[in-house]
């Protein structure tokens, strides 16, 4: 692992545990086993860290999630492939979901768009998928599914402590169900 990807590791645990104000860039550097001003190395301060590791998730994101679909065969395999994908991102990542949920306000204006405008771009290839499978259903529904499920999937932080061998399989049945709903309740 990179320095610059410790020091996102460590500041989104930190962040997630104590909000982003709570976390000096200090208490950054300790958990990433560097000195504070080391951190100065990689990023111009403490927002510009945060505004990265949203901006590089979301990338991250959607750069699998475009591979994910690249990858299969048809468009049912597809969706499965992106649910598998997402419960894997929530069951191993939960601090970036409590940090993007909580301190995304903390970017400027052209920060936020961007990470906003990834997100956008990672719902896209879903909806993509969906569309394929079920031409008939209008996008506006296909998007709020696909939000509302990505949510479900993302609640994981907040889910008591349940075993990943338990909660994955739960997960997947779960997001592929509401997405099969919302589809077919159309």
């Amino acid at each position: 692992m990179s320095r610059p990807e410790q020091i996102q590791r460590a500041a989104a645990r930190l962040f997630a545990q104590r909000g982003y104000g709570g976390a000096s860039v200090d208490d950054i550097g300790a958990a990433a086993g560097v000195s504070g001003p080391a951190i100065y190395w990689h990023y111009k301060g403490k927002q510009a860290l945060l505004a990265a590791m949203l901006t590089d998730i979301s990338e991250r994101l959607l750069n699998d999630g475009t591979a994910c679909v690249a990858d299969t065969p048809d468009a049912e395999a597809a969706v499965r492939a992106l649910v598998h994908m997402q419960v894997a991102f929530a069951l191993s990542q939960p601090d970036l979901i409590v940090v993007h949920a909580r301190e995304l306000h903390h970017l400027d204006a052209a920060q936020a768009h961007r990470v906003r405008l990834l997100q956008r771009q990672y719902i896209d290839v879903w909806v993509g998928a969906l569309q394929r499978r079920s031409p008939r259903v209008g996008r506006a529904r296909l998007v709020a599914a696909v939000q509302a499920t990505i949510g479900l999937i993302n609640s994981t932080p907040h889910v008591a402590a349940t075993p990943r061998r338990t909660l994955a399989p739960l997960l997947h049945q779960m997001a592929l169900a509401a997405l099969d709903a919302a589809v077919l309740a159309h």
